[in-house]
C-alpha cells in the first residue's frame, strides 16, 4: 500500500524554501511513498525531486489562470502560467502532455488563487481529479462541497498537505494501492482513503514571508 501526499511544493515555487533533499528525507522519515510535488508555475520542483527519491514522484504543476488554479499531473514540461492563459486552455496544454487535469483547493474562499463557481463547472467535465482535502484550507466547508462535486460527476478524489514547509508534509494523505502509469494511478485512486488533519493557519505566515523575501531578493538584483 502506497501512504500518498499529492501535493507539496518546492524552493522551485516563489512562496517555499524546501529543497529536494529535505523532501525526501521527511517523507522517508514519514513512510510517505509517494507524492506530487506541484509548484507554482514550474516543474523544475517535481524533476529534481523524482531524480533523488526512492519512492514514486508524479511531476505536477499549479497552473494559475484568471479564474483560478488549475493543477497539471504527470507532466513532463513547464505549462506558462498566469493571467494570459485560460483555464481551458491550461487544461489542453496539460492534455497535450498526456497529463491528469487536477482542481486543487477549489471554492477555498480565502484563496484568490481557488477555482469555484461557474468558470469550475464550464470545465468539470475535463477534470480528471478533484482535491478534496486540502490541509491548508481553513474552513471544512471548501472541502465538503469539493466532496459533493466528485461524488455528482464520479471525479477521482485526492488530497493533500500543500506543504510549503517540511513539518506539514504528510499532514493528509492517501492511502492506496499501488500504481503503474496515469491510468492506472486513476483506478487506485478511487479504491484509496484520505487520512490525515488541517494544517495550523499559522503555516501561511511562513508562505507570505517566503514571497516577500523572493520578491525582495529580486528586486534586489534588479537594481
Amino acid at each position: 500500500m502506497l501512504k500518498a501526499d499529492f501535493h507539496i511544493h518546492s524552493k522551485y515555487s516563489m512562496d517555499c524554501t524546501m529543497s529536494p533533499e529535505s523532501i525526501v528525507q521527511r517523507c522517508q522519515e514519514l513512510g510517505i511513498n509517494c507524492i506530487a510535488i506541484a509548484d507554482h508555475g514550474t516543474v523544475e520542483g517535481g524533476l529534481a525531486v523524482q531524480k533523488i527519491a526512492p519512492f514514486t514522484v508524479i511531476v505536477a504543476e499549479e497552473i494559475l489562470t484568471p479564474h483560478g488554479e488549475i493543477m497539471g499531473m504527470f507532466l513532463k514540461e513547464t505549462i506558462p502560467s498566469g493571467n494570459g492563459i485560460s483555464p481551458a486552455e491550461a487544461i489542453t496544454l496539460i492534455k497535450e502532455q498526456d497529463g491528469l487535469v487536477c482542481i486543487p483547493h477549489p471554492y477555498d474562499t480565502v484563496r484568490m488563487s481557488a477555482l469555484g463557481g461557474r468558470a469550475l463547472e464550464e470545465i468539470i467535465k475535463q477534470v480528471d481529479v478533484l482535491e478534496v482535502f486540502n490541509a491548508r484550507c481553513l474552513f471544512p466547508y471548501s472541502s465538503e462541497r469539493a466532496l459533493a462535486l466528485a461524488n455528482k460527476h464520479n471525479i477521482a478524489q485526492s488530497a493533500g498537505s500543500d506543504s510549503h514547509t517540511v513539518a506539514e508534509i504528510g499532514n493528509v494523505y492517501v492511502e492506496m494501492p499501488e500504481f503503474t502509469g496515469k491510468e492506472d494511478f486513476l483506478k487506485a485512486l478511487a479504491k484509496g482513503k484520505i487520512k490525515g488533519h488541517r494544517s495550523s493557519p499559522l503555516v501561511h505566515f511562513n508562505s507570505v514571508w517566503n514571497r516577500l523575501q523572493t520578491k525582495f531578493g529580486n528586486g534586489e538584483q534588479s537594481q
